[in-house]
């Protein structure tokens, strides 16, 4: 059977995801021990006591996410025996795949991301950059209204989400100039998101430098990664470092990348981390791939019962 290993992103974050996991585990508890360590704060406190607005802050809420990830992650493979085929993250769940594949350790995944929530952070000021989910509208056709919309300023699409939900991301007056005409030609819905910064546009173009001289090198990959900005797999050390700072100012291309899953065979995945938004997108995008979670013990029990392991 072909497998792959997804792993959520940015806004899957609550207070309390994966207690659980690590009072019943200990190579859970592991992953959050370490986590501290490379940090040198109680990132696991924070997780698991908020304040929810501390944890929602970017640079907190990144290596947030993606230590329940490893940890979910660390958990799950011990118990099932399968190699993945592929594995494959949403923007910030990237770097929780690469740590799954084996090119880049725990700690310098930790210190990477908290880096990259500050950078991102600090490249636009509050109030100048927004985003807006797009419901119900081609992708192709909000595109080019954010052209239309755009006036000098910055509006182009973030996340291609799945077929029915596109992300859009600029500055807030093109954002929502973009979000009007969008609405006017039959979109079923525009919704402001509550973000900190617009990812995935050209007004994260400061962070590139700022991030590269923070990323070291990376082993190759175990196991191919499906990368946000290409949607294929990669398998060379060498080339993890320009997908990741292409990411920066990418779009996420999650339709393509499970598409191109689903074409090299694969026909289960496995959500690891806080959530289940990622298995209703690739339900929504591939209909003959099975969906699975694993983010505390209950839905551990339940996909490894699934998957017969």
């Amino acid at each position: 059977m072909g497998i792959a290993f997804i792993f959520p992103g940015q806004g899957s974050q609550s207070v309390g995801m994966g207690k659980a996991l690590a009072d019943a585990f200990p190579e859970a508890k592991a992953v959050f021990d370490a986590a501290d360590d490379a940090l040198n704060e109680k990132l696991s406190t924070l997780i698991w006591e908020g304040p929810d607005d501390a944890l929602k802050l970017t640079a907190n809420t990144q290596p947030a996410i993606l230590t329940v990830s490893v940890a979910a992650h660390a958990v799950f493979s011990k118990r099932f025996a399968t190699a993945p085929s592929f594995v494959a993250g949403h923007s910030l769940g990237e770097y929780s795949a690469l740590v799954a594949a084996k090119a880049m350790p725990l700690a310098d995944a930790v210190k990477a991301v908290r880096a990259r929530g500050t950078f991102m952070q600090e490249a636009v000021p509050a109030g100048v950059g927004t985003m807006a989910a797009v419901l119900g509208m081609e992708p192709g056709k909000i595109a080019e209204l954010c052209a239309q919309a755009a006036q000098g300023e910055v509006v182009s699409c973030a996340n291609f989400n799945d077929p029915a939900q596109t992300v859009i991301a600029g500055h807030t007056a093109a954002v929502e100039r973009a979000s009007e005409l969008i609405k006017a030609a039959g979109a079923k819905r525009v919704l402001p998101l509550p973000v900190s910064a617009p990812f995935h546009c050209s007004l994260m173009s400061p962070v590139v430098p700022r991030l590269e001289a923070v990323l070291g090198t990376f082993a190759n990959p175990v196991v191919p990664v499906v990368s946000n900005v290409e949607a294929a797999p990669n398998s060379d050390g060498a080339r993890v470092k320009e997908l990741l700072l292409k990411q920066v100012t990418g779009s996420v291309r999650w339709i393509e990348s499970v598409q191109a899953m689903e074409k090299a065979g694969v026909t289960k995945v496995v959500e690891l981390g806080p959530g289940k938004a990622l298995c209703g997108m690739v339900k929504r995008i591939a209909k003959g791939i099975e969906t699975f979670n694993v983010e505390d013990p209950a839905s551990l029990e339940k996909t490894l019962a699934a998957l017969g392991a």
